[in-house]
């Protein structure tokens, strides 16, 4: 089954027409400074000339409560999903925008949304529920849901194939870096706890986004600058993280700033790595256990400056790299008397959606 794979943006289209049982790429790109919707899937349509489409699968970021797995699209499905906008008002509208536009260009072809929240659907109520009052929870859905959910699914998958187990037998901390970021602890394949909240904002530092911060900063700020509350949320979101410390948000350039002896960079880079360290800590006590810590994303595969911080330090809770193996990007980074094994598994969060959609419609 060919499964063509959407990620809607506010102002960008990203595609792949994916061979759903191995996973071969056939076609792929990206339409950038959309306005309109149907009017980049138009330009997909083209991009993709006579190629077969035998379903469409859609990455939504936010599927709340109410869709914890991939579901097929229809009317109600699409009236529950504009009900959780207020959860996910960067992302979702979005979201549904592409799929209605694709309702529109492949009509009968069948759509599958595939939620990033979704994986974390095994969360237990002491790690989903903040200590708020209930009404707030019940009435509004203020709760931990978590996000790069394909991602660390697939990481964790494949972190079992490499290690030769099944995955019901591992425990594993997935640490997706990139410019979103997000870190996970996965108890025999089931996600136990993860950094991203409510929204993406929470947890890690990330490219423009400030990760875990007191609450009372935004109102700080807006009652010192006498700016709407939304104005300062989206600094959080924009304007923060390694953007916020050093005026840039690539962990390349970063990097290369430190290295020259930029204190900016340098800090930026520091403050980055720590708070990734301070949660691989916290997941190997709510674990108790751990088989391997894995990285993934761009950061996460390519940066052995922010994968050597990272783990420093921590051989006492048996955690040690090797610098050869981690300077050239290998499979396995950690030295050969780790007690816990340190991965380096490159994502592949469309081919989960691929596989989930041809599932779900096959």
């Amino acid at each position: 089954m060919r499964v063509l794979v959407l990620n809607a943006g506010s102002s960008s289209v990203k595609y792949q027409l994916i061979e759903s049982s191995d996973g071969h790429r056939v076609a792929g790109g990206i339409v950038e400074e959309v306005t309109d919707h149907a009017i980049a899937l138009d330009s997909v349509v083209q991009q993709l000339g006579d190629a077969t489409v035998d379903a469409v699968g859609h990455r939504v970021v936010h599927g709340g409560e109410s869709f914890t797995a991939a579901t097929l699209v229809d009317d109600e499905m699409l009236t529950t999903l504009r009900g959780l906008v207020p959860l996910a008002p960067l992302h979702n509208p979005a979201n549904i925008a592409g799929i209605e536009a694709a309702c529109q260009v492949w009509p009968g072809v069948p759509q599958v949304a595939v939620f990033d929240t979704a994986f974390h659907r095994t969360l237990p109520a002491h790690a989903y529920r903040y200590a708020v009052p209930t009404d707030w929870y019940e009435r509004h859905g203020v709760r931990r849901y978590g996000f790069h959910g394909t991602s660390h699914e697939f990481v964790a998958n494949e972190a079992a194939h490499r290690l030769g187990r099944p995955l019901d037998e591992l425990d594993l901390i997935v640490a997706h870096l990139g410019n979103g970021a997000s870190i996970t602890a996965v108890q025999r394949g089931r996600s136990i706890d993860t950094s991203m909240g409510m929204s993406p904002l929470e947890g890690l530092v990330m490219g423009t986004r400030s990760g875990d911060i007191d609450p009372a900063v935004i109102a700080h700020v807006a009652e010192a600058t006498g700016r709407p509350f939304d104005h300062v949320l989206t600094d959080l979101n924009r304007k923060s993280g390694l953007a916020g410390l050093c005026g840039v948000s690539d962990m390349r350039e970063v990097t290369n700033l430190a290295v020259s002896g930029d204190t900016d960079a340098a800090l930026a880079l520091d403050v980055f790595c720590y708070r990734v360290k301070k949660y691989v800590g916290a997941y190997l006590a709510v674990l108790g256990r751990c088989d391997a810590l894995v990285f993934t994303g761009g950061i996460g595969e390519h940066s052995a400056v922010v994968r050597g911080t990272t783990v420093d330090g921590l051989a006492g809770l048996g955690i040690v790299i090797d610098a050869e193996r981690n300077g050239r990007d290998a499979d396995v980074v950690s030295a050969d008397h780790s007690p816990i094994a340190v991965l380096v598994v490159p994502t592949d969060e469309e081919r989960v959606i691929a596989e989930q959609t041809a599932a779900l419609v096959g």
